[in-house]
């Protein structure tokens, strides 16, 4: 049984008291209490009450998958202002890529560890359902013991859009081909306000909501995102979270929350916005540990926060780190400084320089029997 009364002894910040008695009995953290963690600066005390709610799921072990990020095209209708990877058709570095040469990415022998693949584009104005079926083909033809997880919610619209059918009808036809589930991205915040003036020609909230909603009534699990530290407010951040919390109360298929760090782009139009400190990070991901009671998992996504926030942020409510990568592009070419991907060696000191126990896992966070020898 959790002992809450640890917690009462390092809180500084009258106002969570309220969370923490909330905790105590088993309530639903609600609005209110949850705008109160988002707005203080008592970041010992959130990250204490996270990572008791962390290791009553988890206990020491921070897990990861050993994988390969795949983004097949950088064209992309859309003008998203914060986006420094998209490139219009006519730009002489956009690309596609052939559907047999994504497979042929999983192909080497160094990769034959590799157990999931995480395919995701930009939303081209042509590519149509066939070129996606013909990729997902491709990789099962060569590498059938990989899982795969592509796609997100606003490449679904697009290509229904291209089709002229729905989305749920392309989700069908993407599982028929081995479609196992999809990452998170695209939610960025739940405003119609932000999105009109950031990303307005975007998935709104309610679609890509439907769209996961879609998908796990199909048995395709999913992972959902929040990008923080931009124009948004903390009332956002509050909402976007509860309105994913709702959204699983009703179709129950989130496996993990990913709260993405808002990098300026290094060609940045935006330059008044310089993203969060390490400390809101560190908040926003303890918040959402606290807040989402009905998800199995929270990440801490290396790739954009570093190697050394994540050895922090697995102490204050995460409980896993993504995983190699190995080739990760969006937000590297937006300027992230971290390595474009890991070792399975560099994964594990990572997590055990944390002082926690490193788990291998699969695509749907099952632990895998070590088989490295």
């Amino acid at each position: 049984m959790t002992n809450w009364s640890i917690i009462e002894n390092v809180i500084s910040d009258d106002a969570l008291f309220q969370v923490l008695n909330y905790l105590k009995e088993g309530k639903r953290i609600d609005f209110e209490c949850a705008l109160r963690c988002m707005i203080s600066d008592d970041i010992v005390a959130l990250g204490a009450m996270a990572d008791m709610i962390k290791r009553e799921i988890m206990g020491d072990s921070v897990t990861y998958v050993l994988n390969h990020h795949i983004n097949y095209t950088n064209v992309c209708k859309n003008s998203c202002s914060f986006c420094a990877f998209k490139r219009k058709p006519e730009s002489p570095d956009a690309y596609i890529m052939n559907p047999m040469d994504v497979a042929l990415r999983l192909s080497g022998p160094e990769l034959k560890d590799i157990n999931e693949v995480h395919i995701v584009g930009g939303c081209h104005p042509e590519l149509g359902l066939e070129y996606y079926c013909e990729m997902l083909d491709a990789i099962r033809v060569l590498r059938p013991d990989i899982q795969i997880k592509a796609f997100t919610a606003v490449e679904i619209e697009n290509i229904a859009r291209i089709e002229g059918i729905s989305t749920k009808s392309v989700l069908i036809a993407l599982k028929e081909r081995g479609l196992k589930a999809l990452p998170g991205g695209g939610a960025e915040i739940f405003s119609e306000r932000i999105r009109n003036r950031l990303f307005p020609e975007k998935t709104d909230a309610g679609t890509w909501l439907k769209i996961h909603e879609e998908a796990h009534q199909l048995g395709i699990k999913t992972n959902a995102t929040m990008l923080f530290g931009h124009i948004e407010y903390p009332e956002h951040r509050v909402r976007h979270l509860l309105m994913l919390r709702d959204q699983q109360d009703k179709s129950g298929g989130f496996q993990a929350f990913i709260p993405l760090p808002f990098i300026p782009p290094r060609n940045n139009n935006n330059g008044y916005i310089q993203g969060p400190t390490g400390m809101d990070i560190l908040k926003t991901i303890s918040v959402s540990r606290i807040v989402l009671d009905n998800f199995p998992h929270i990440k801490a996504y290396w790739v954009m926060l570093g190697l050394r926030l994540t050895q922090v942020a697995i102490h204050f409510g995460a409980d896993d780190i993504e995983g190699t990568v190995i080739d990760e592009k969006i937000a590297h070419e937006a300027g992230a400084g971290t390595n474009k991907g890991l070792t399975r060696d560099e994964i594990e000191a990572i997590i055990k320089g944390a002082g926690l126990i490193p788990v291998q896992r699969d695509t749907f966070h099952q632990e895998m029997e070590d088989v490295s020898g």
